[in-house]
């Protein structure tokens, strides 16, 4: 899996307009393999032929409740699963904790909670903080760049990015081998659009090119047009 929206989620519920709501509230957010079942049996056919990365689990289910199947689950998987229920009480907070849950959310839940903490989940175990580290790295020919210090690294020294010089290149390695505007490189880092802030950004575009060269002879920030920048790796 290259990013935590390829997991596959596996939603146990028997709320039928609940799963719908989770199902679009996380496909909002890139999540495009999401499957549902209603009830402990459903699930346990289920787990017999397809492996999720994660699993949201109601505790109350028609033929079981959700402590019971989790252990069933502990038996067979270490699959990571996230309580979703509308018991708010601290003892079934803390039996499904106890019962080896990875996180333990109570209805009517916020959809910028559920989103956190899914992906919170998904991070701890499918996204080590190796695989996060490396993540972190920009590597443009000789050059590195540690994007969440900005500290770059080549064969001639070493230098220190400013703050939005910083985010500038970000943006651009977020989007790399994309063009990117400047309209939107501003609103990035200024909050505003491209009018007014022309010869500061020039100004940081021109730093970005001599920093790289630092690295190597070649500068991989290359521009496109005059209102535009596309990063190459």
């Amino acid at each position: 899996m290259e990013r935590i929206q390829d997991c596959r989620i596996l939603i146990v519920d028997d709320n039928r307009n609940l799963q719908q709501m989770v199902k679009d509230i996380l496909s909002k957010e890139g999540f495009a393999k999401i499957d549902a079942v209603s009830c402990c049996r459903e699930c346990r056919e289920y787990l017999e032929t397809t492996e999720p990365e994660l699993i949201l689990l109601d505790v109350g289910l028609p033929d079981g409740d959700g402590f019971s199947l989790m252990q069933q689950i502990r038996q067979k998987s270490q699959v990571p699963v996230l309580f979703l229920s509308a018991r708010d009480e601290d003892a079934d907070r803390l039996l499904g904790l106890g019962l080896g849950a990875d996180d333990y959310i109570t209805k009517p839940f916020l959809p910028r909670e559920l989103v956190l903490r899914v992906t919170a989940v998904l991070k701890r175990a499918w996204f080590p903080i190796a695989k996060q580290r490396k993540e972190e790295m920009l590597f443009l020919g000789e050059t590195a760049v540690d994007l969440q210090s900005g500290t770059v690294e080549g064969k001639d020294g070493s230098a220190q990015l400013t703050a939005k010089e910083l985010t500038i290149l970000r943006k651009l390695a977020e989007n790399r081998r994309r063009i990117v505007t400047f309209d939107a490189i501003t609103q990035e880092v200024w909050n505003d659009y491209y009018y007014g802030y022309e010869n500061t950004l020039m100004v940081h575009n021109g730093t970005h090119k001599e920093t790289q060269g630092k690295g190597g002879k070649k500068s991989f920030l290359a521009g496109v047009d005059s209102h535009s920048e596309r990063a190459g790796v």
